[in-house]
């Protein structure tokens, strides 16, 4: 097989150089001046170059019918279609018209190729930088909630880790993936969403649904790629922003960025720092916080080099430190609080990626890693002294080592003739290797496990004609903690009618493989105790089927552009896990994963998205879904069984809404929709809760507004933004949390903060 694979690579890339070449050339431009560091790519090829700094360019492409495409962030793309002769010298210049307008952009998440995101079969939305300043998210988690299908979620009251649902799945179906690698290891992502800054983020691309089939285990879901700054021209930016939260605690944030490209553009790199310290905040008067402390220190860089025209190397490394502390508000060390939870992360992560292109082919090497030392306790005081002498001999301290590699090969060939029509044909081999070290003692508690998994994809990208592309492929996977090898294969199809409109069809398998930490391990508070999790003996992968169906509309005028999506989406999991209640011990509850007999997953998604000459624009997303067991699960002891998921509702959304009536002005207001959902709620003592019981949680509208004025200062090539706003106007907040050291931490809901006003300064270089 890896024969075949290698002759097929050799003969391909010999054939393909043979092939004639012509020299385009030209200048990239808007409104008469130059766009530094332009993409210039052939539609549906792997031949591409970026402009220099003075926005010109220079590409050799194969004879024959191309179409050439420049793009830009911030500006509508522009296509020019060409008949190239042999050793022909052509000039081609764009201009380009700026736009906010995201559905032009070039996405890579969807078919792990660069595609136009009209032009790909599988929806990926996107989420840019522009849009995590409006919203005045602080963090990748808070920059998530404003996307159709997803909802994030905190989950602790104590400790507060949050997750993210997509298409009424938890945080564990998600794969979240750093410049396209999975390195986000599990443990990582039960506090990582709040740890990873906003000014880290260039944007952010999510596929929802079972996307397995190109990114391995845990996808189900869907897919969140975050794609990390990366040099596009010299420049800075420095912001300071100060938030209090209800009067009851405060937060400030600095963040710092700075680009270099050199003379030649062929070599640049962009750096980030951030910086943001939160102090408690209790919510309902107990002494014990709802919102822990924090302290976060991230830095880090991406850079690339171009070692010849068609070849290019990047680079990333970021560390992110981040201390977090939650439980009784005293001054003492964890072990003396009451209760509390104490975490001090301590995560280094990386990627390095090589890309070589051939005449109608490329090949990609890749490496991704992490490691992630956790000190951490969590603990509760007993009652009894003789309890208390032990407890204090022997406190709950524990120790996290996680080491999360990846390495692999992708080789893309782009055929000129294939059934009537061109295609992308793509494959890869990659091999992911997690190792966890999670240790408290004073527990009994241990997961020390390693993970690996060996991955072969393949994927043809069949452009049929204009308006028809289907996408086949599938995935093997050879997981340790599976017993056979997992075969996903996935098929899309799109259909453009015109320019307006495209549907979709889409299906997938996918799995899950029983990987002993994930969000649904974390130890939480209950009764005075803790509760645990631990794996069955006998605990299967889950798998899964996914069917997606879409329409997606969009009008543009020359003052107006606007359109809708409606998508139906239908998982079936087989031997689903749930957490089955094994009763107490010395320490507290106990819960046990477990395969169910399966569940049924299924939903309507709707976007709605309207821009008024760039000035007002609307953005709006809505799902109405259903997320049931097959058969009824047991969640506590003693209680009826239930087939609704907890903690889903069965209905949620977000929109925005942004007004820029000069440059500089602009004004935002967003507003995030929770609808009922099912929750546990287990007693105990003066925590204001007398017996277990489920609770249907209250609905939630978020609403938060923002104001910012910029001061362009020529002289000094400087902009600054003054701006200022509320977060959760209305103080949306759950009014009904337990109290006292006894309290159940799971039992959460609803906004992750109360009412929050913030100003901030950023200054730019123009």
């Amino acid at each position: 097989m890896k024969q075949l694979v290698y002759a097929l690579l050799m003969v391909t890339t010999f054939a393909t150089g043979q092939d004639q070449e012509s020299t385009i050339s030209g200048i990239v431009t808007s409104e008469g001046k130059p766009i530094p560091f332009a993409s210039i790519y052939v539609k549906g090829g792997s031949q591409g170059t970026s402009a220099n700094e003075e926005g010109r360019y220079q590409i050799k492409i194969p004879v024959g019918k191309i179409t050439l495409v420049a793009q830009s962030q911030g500006y509508r793309s522009e296509n020019k279609t060409v008949n190239l002769g042999s050793g022909a010298n052509m000039v081609i210049d764009f201009n380009l018209s700026e736009t906010d307008e995201a559905l032009d952009e070039v996405v890579v998440t969807g078919t792990r190729t660069e595609k136009r995101r009209t032009d790909s079969p599988v929806i990926v939305n996107l989420i840019n930088s522009e849009t995590l300043q409006q919203v005045t998210a602080t963090d990748l988690s808070e920059g998530l909630r404003f996307q159709p299908g997803l909802r994030v979620e905190i989950d602790c009251q104590t400790c507060n880790y949050s997750q993210i649902r997509m298409n009424g799945l938890q945080g564990g179906y998600s794969q979240i993936l750093i410049n396209g690698r999975p390195i986000f290891s599990p443990l990582t992502g039960l506090y990582g969403l709040e740890q990873i800054p906003v000014n880290m983020i260039d944007r952010i691309e999510v596929v929802r649904g079972g996307v397995s089939a190109l990114y391995g285990s845990s996808a189900i879901g869907g897919t969140v790629n975050v794609i990390t700054k990366i040099p596009k021209r010299n420049g800075y930016s420095i912001g300071y922003s100060y938030q209090n939260i209800n009067g009851g605690a405060d937060q400030t944030l600095l963040n710092g960025n700075a680009t270099i490209i050199n003379e030649a553009a062929n070599a640049g790199a962009t750096f980030f720092l951030s910086n943001r310290t939160r102090s408690a905040y209790d919510a309902n008067g107990d002494n014990f916080s709802e919102l822990p402390e924090l302290k976060d220190n991230s830095f880090g860089m991406t850079a690339f080099y171009l070692p010849t025209k068609n070849s290019k190397l990047e680079a990333s490394i970021s560390s992110l430190y981040e201390y977090r502390y939650g439980g009784e508000l005293v001054e003492k060390p964890a072990y003396l609080a009451q209760q509390s939870e104490e975490r001090d992360h301590h995560v280094l992560m990386g990627s390095l990626d090589y890309q070589i292109n051939f005449d109608k082919s490329s090949l990609i090497l890749y490496y991704g890693g992490q490691r992630t030392d956790r000190d951490h306790y969590t603990g509760i005081v007993p009652d009894e002294e003789t309890e208390q002498q032990a407890f204090y001999a022997n406190p709950p301290y524990g120790i996290s080592k996680v080491k999360t590699h990846q390495g692999g090969t992708q080789y893309n060939h782009r055929f000129e003739e294939f059934l009537g029509g061109t295609t992308v044909l793509t494959g890869g081999m990659e091999y992911m290797y997690d190792d966890v070290l999670d240790e408290i003692e004073a527990y009994n508690y241990l997961i020390d496990q390693t993970t690996k998994n060996l991955g072969v994809f393949v994927q043809n990208d069949w452009e049929i004609t204009e308006s028809l592309n289907f996408l086949s492929g599938f995935r093997i996977d050879n997981h340790n903690l599976v017993d056979q090898a997992i075969f996903s294969p996935r098929l899309s199809l799109l259909y453009k009618l015109q320019e307006t409109t495209q549907f979709r069809l889409g299906w997938g398998t996918g799995f899950r493989a029983p990987q002993a930490f994930d969000t649904d391990l974390h130890i939480a508070f209950a009764g005075g105790g803790v509760s645990r999790i631990s794996l069955a003996d006998d605990l299967l992968e889950e798998r899964s089927n996914s069917f997606t169906a879409s329409m997606n509309y969009d009008k543009a005028s020359e003052h107006f552009i606007g359109g809708f999506t409606v998508e139906g989406f239908y998982t079936q999991l087989n031997d689903a896990f749930f957490q089955f209640p094994l009763g107490e011990d010395e320490f507290g509850q106990r819960f046990e994963k477990r395969n169910g007999s399966g569940a049924t997953v299924k939903g309507l998604t709707l976007e709605a998205r309207a821009n008024f000459d760039y000035v007002v624009e609307l953005e709006a997303g809505f799902t109405l879904q259903s997320s049931l067991f097959n058969d009824p699960v047991e969640n506590i002891d003693g209680l009826p069984s239930l087939r609704e998921f907890l903690r889903t509702p069965n209905d949620y959304g977000y929109a925005t809404l942004t007004y820029t009536p000069t440059k500089r002005l602009n004004a935002s207001a967003n507003l995030i929709y929770t609808g009922k959902m099912d929750i546990t709620h287990f007693a105990g003592e003066d925590t204001g809760q007398a017996v277990d019981e489920y609770d249907i949680t209250p609905r939630f509208a978020e609403l938060s507004l923002r104001a910012g004025y910029t001061i362009d200062l020529p002289t000094l090539s400087t902009a600054l933004e003054l701006y200022g706003g509320v977060k959760n106007v209305t103080n949306s907040y759950q009014d009904d949390f337990d109290i006292g050291k006894n309290r159940d931490s799971n039992y959460i809901y609803g906004p992750a903060a109360p009412r929050t006003v913030f100003v901030g300064l950023k200054i730019n270089s123009l």
